[in-house]
């Protein structure tokens, strides 16, 4: 039986709507609010060292769609995760200021690790036991998710109509390489997004997803806005205190540049096992290297653009991820490891766990939302979604334009394929923490609304 906030989710799922004379006018509203965290707050949870200077200002861009039944949203971020209570506050926040659902606002984070991890409970556990670690800064969570709240609430005054869709994609040449590789027929996971041996950056790139694709809005010649999606981890360099977008912000902002009228936006793919590590080395000037073959990208999805007349839908189901079982991750465990840890970031790993493991034991699911834009869908999956569950997707719905966001709900963590955990993949060691079998449930939730 349905509980009441899974049957709200799925009554959510309005008969889908044409722009046109006899049916209610479909607009789009478009904004862009600052969220740069303040010097010394912690980056990647505290895995790295903090804030000391903003090289580049990080931002939430967000679009919302009117006249679909009750509003839609779709809000990208620069922070490294959104987990757990923090994520419903982003999204119970800005549903509030625009009179929606929370599961009808999409937030996905960014995941550049010069950047903020925001996890309310994993927080409140670390300062409950004066551990004298830190996660995130909750006054600075509160205050800009209210920033971006209240600009998402003043842009719809500025809502213009949306007749079209454009869909292009192009491939991006030498940017994303899978961590796995294989050496004399042994398969290796240490291909980090800097990765300075030769030996393990000439191996073959891996599974990834080569093309860069591109989502535009339009009011009939007038491009609204373009959300651009690629399936690797963004970082060029990072751990030395610089806050910032890295690559993939920076060839947004040379898009924005470009099309200065046209709202840019950037939502990482499914980018858990994808870095650019075949590519680069960890120099700084590798930075605008993958910058401008972004940027490139970017340019010829957009010039391969086709526009169609929109229809626009919105479905979601609940989906359960178990928490991990494995040894060191049961709940006494990870509490003797939040007291006792060696080093502060082992009490923010601990933290993390439990804050996930918690929300598991009280029965609310992650939502795997899809907006529907008849000749196109934007599906977004939480987490440290492997590339092959993006691949996957796109699989399931051969005959449509299929674009794939990860990092939404971040709770979990990795989300492998069941073959890391048998190759006994190195990502799995801490920063995982859903039980194995969770491919067939992610594969399950997709085909459902997908398919639907």
């Amino acid at each position: 039986m349905l509980t009441r906030r899974e049957a709200l989710a799925v009554a959510a799922a309005t008969l889908p709507l044409v722009a046109g004379a006899a049916e209610p006018e479909l607009k789009l509203a478009t904004f862009e609010v600052e969220v740069t965290p303040p010097i010394g707050h912690p980056c990647m949870g505290g895995g790295i060292a903090p804030v000391k200077e903003i090289i580049d200002p990080l931002y939430a861009h967000g679009l919302i769609f009117l006249g679909a039944g009750q509003p839609l949203a779709i809000v990208c971020v620069d922070w490294c995760e959104i987990r757990n209570g923090a994520y419903d506050l982003w999204r119970e926040s800005i549903a509030k200021a625009i009179g929606t659902m929370r599961e009808r606002v999409l937030v996905n984070a960014n995941h550049q690790h010069d950047a903020p991890i925001a996890d309310v409970e994993a927080q409140k556990l670390l300062e409950e036991q004066k551990s004298g670690a830190a996660i995130c800064d909750l006054a600075f969570l509160d205050k800009a998710v209210t920033r971006v709240a209240k600009a998402a609430k003043d842009a719809l005054a500025t809502a213009q109509p949306l007749t079209h869709v454009g869909i292009g994609q192009a491939k991006v040449e030498k940017v994303a390489s899978n961590r796995r590789y294989l050496s004399d027929g042994k398969p290796f996971y240490n291909r980090m997004s800097a990765t300075r041996d030769e030996t393990i950056r000439a191996a073959e790139e891996g599974t990834i997803d080569p093309y860069l694709k591109a989502l535009s809005f339009w009011n009939g010649d007038k491009a609204l806005a373009v959300l651009h999606s690629y399936s690797t981890h963004p970082m060029s360099y990072y751990g030395r205190g610089g806050a910032t977008a890295d690559f993939v912000g920076m060839a947004r902002r040379h898009r924005q540049a470009a099309l200065p009228g046209t709202r840019m936006l950037y939502a990482s793919g499914c980018s858990g096992n994808t870095t650019a590590g075949k590519y680069n080395n960890g120099a700084t000037e590798n930075r605008a290297v993958l910058a401008g073959r972004m940027h490139e990208g970017m340019k010829a999805a957009w010039e391969a653009t086709k526009k169609h007349p929109i229809q626009l839908s919105f479905r979601s189901a609940p989906m359960a991820l178990e928490p991990r079982k494995s040894k060191g991750f049961s709940t006494d465990e990870l509490m003797a490891r939040l007291k006792t840890g060696p080093r502060p970031f082992d009490k923010c790993l601990a933290a993390l766990g439990l804050s996930w493991k918690r929300r598991c034991e009280a029965g609310q699911p992650v939502d795997v939302p899809l907006l529907d834009f008849g000749v196109a869908q934007y599906l977004l999956m939480p987490a440290e979604s492997y590339v092959e569950f993006q691949l996957a997707a796109q699989e399931l719905r051969p005959d449509s334009f299929v674009v794939v966001a990860g990092y939404g709900e971040c709770g979990p963590g990795y989300i492998p394929i069941e073959r890391a955990w048998k190759e006994n993949d190195g990502n799995l060691s801490d920063w995982c923490w859903v039980a194995e079998g969770s491919e067939a449930r992610m594969r399950a939730a997709m085909a459902k609304v997908l398919k639907s």
